[in-house]
This record gives C-alpha cells, sequence and structure tokens, in this order.
C-alpha cells in the first residue's frame, strides 16, 4: 500500500536563500508579477475572488493587520490562510487545518509536450467542468489570466490540464494538474507538468508546487518528475468574526 508523505517521516532538503521568497508566496506575487491584480488594504492583499482564493498576510502579522483582513473579507467571511502558522486573533473561528508541502522543481524534466494545446478564455468552460469532476484545488472564472495552462484533449473533449498560478518573483507555481477518471493511468499528467515547466524554465525561472502532505499519489508523481520537497507547511481557513 502507498504511504503517504507523514507516515514515510519525510523531511525537508535544508532551504537556499534564493528561495526564502517562497515563504509567503502569495504575498511575494502579489507585491512584484501579479500587483496588477492585487486588491490591498494596509499590509494585506489578496486576488480578486473570482481569479483565486489566495491572500497574503505579511510575514508579521499584528492586530492592524488582522482588523485590514476583517474588513477586505467582511464580517462572517471565511478565508484561506495557506501557511499562516501563528495564532487566530480572540473570534476568528478555524474552519480548516491540514497539512500540505511544497515542493520546489530545480531539477525537474521539463520538456515540451506535441499534444499539449495552449488554453484560453474560451476553453474556461470546459475548464471548469473537468476541475469540479476531479478536484485538483480551486480554479474560478478568471484564475487563467494568472498564467499559461495547458491541456490534452481526446475526441475534442479536454481531458487533462496543468497551468500556472502563483508567481513570486523567480518563481512559477504550477496548480490545477488534473486529469478526466476515464483517462487516468496514461500519464497525461506527468506530461503536462513537464510542458508546464518547460515554458517556466524558458524564461529564466524555476518552478514549484503544493499539495496535501497526504496526497501520496501526486508527492511520488511530482519526485519523479525531479521535484523535491522544499518544507511542510499548513492550509487553514478560518471566518471573519461577526459585526458587532
Amino acid at each position: 500500500m502507498t504511504r503517504t508523505y507523514e507516515e514515510r517521516g519525510g523531511t525537508a532538503a535544508p532551504g537556499r536563500a534564493g528561495e526564502r521568497v517562497l515563504d509567503n508566496p502569495a504575498h511575494a506575487a502579489l507585491e512584484g508579477p501579479h500587483a496588477a491584480l492585487a486588491e490591498r488594504r494596509g499590509r494585506v492583499l489578496r486576488y480578486p475572488l473570482d481569479v483565486s482564493p489566495w491572500l497574503a498576510l505579511p510575514d508579521d502579522p499584528g492586530p492592524a493587520d488582522w482588523a485590514d483582513l476583517a474588513a477586505l473579507a467582511g464580517p462572517g467571511a471565511v478565508v484561506p490562510l495557506p501557511g499562516v502558522s501563528v495564532d487566530l486573533p480572540e473570534g476568528w473561528e478555524l474552519t480548516a487545518d491540514f497539512a500540505g508541502v511544497q515542493l520546489v522543481g530545480d531539477r525537474v524534466d521539463a520538456v515540451p509536450d506535441p499534444e499539449a494545446v495552449r488554453l484560453t478564455a474560451e476553453d474556461v468552460p470546459e475548464m471548469l467542468d473537468l476541475v469540479a469532476r476531479t478536484q485538483p484545488g480551486p480554479f474560478l472564472p478568471r484564475t487563467i489570466e494568472l498564467g499559461t495552462y495547458l491541456g490534452i484533449r481526446r475526441g475534442g473533449a479536454l481531458v487533462a490540464m496543468a497551468g500556472e498560478r502563483l508567481h513570486p518573483p523567480g518563481w512559477t507555481e504550477i496548480s490545477a494538474v488534473c486529469t478526466d477518471p476515464d483517462h487516468r493511468g496514461q500519464g497525461l499528467a506527468g506530461r503536462l507538468v513537464r510542458a508546464v515547466a518547460a515554458g517556466i524554465v524558458e524564461r529564466g525561472e524555476t518552478p514549484f508546487l503544493h499539495t496535501g502532505a497526504r496526497n501520496a499519489n501526486a508527492i511520488r508523481l511530482y519526485e519523479s518528475l525531479g521535484f523535491r520537497l522544499r518544507r511542510t507547511t499548513r492550509f487553514r481557513a478560518a471566518r471573519v468574526p461577526a459585526a458587532a
């Protein structure tokens, strides 16, 4: 039986100085290459809600930052807090908390794929349908604006895809990796990850990605492609306190 990352007792590789931007990748992306998409209140940044649920607190959030986040999200809203390990302020309700891993592809086998096609806004309805059936993680109507998305079609139908999401300086996250259940076992996900990585490497950047720590199949695939574990993290979400 395949063991999860946690069951294998895996440990992160020693960090490198150039990788520290990945400690808070959404903040680095929204302050950098994705600044045009950033919605800001004080030191809190987020993507438009139809682009990505990712938001970013500063590395050292204080009471004013939590107040700005509450004002930005609205009373009673549930906000994702990926990578935020500090204690929640009084009145905030933790609604989700699970372990994740962050992997970097500085040795990834990055090669284009002749069958992969560039997906456009016209393909978004099919992309949303594929995501709904496979649940790779958030993909919203405007997520495609974050970077290049590639897909593989069979009989005209979109059966697999992968693309780019967070973009901290020098790095690009690979995300939305998914394959239709009827077409799994053919290596399509691996081919698309390598193809997306090829575009990232071509422009002088390094791919990275996130997945759940218990997603053993995905971790095994990514490691086989040349990704290595950088760190463990937590994917959390919390409910903003209701208005007084």
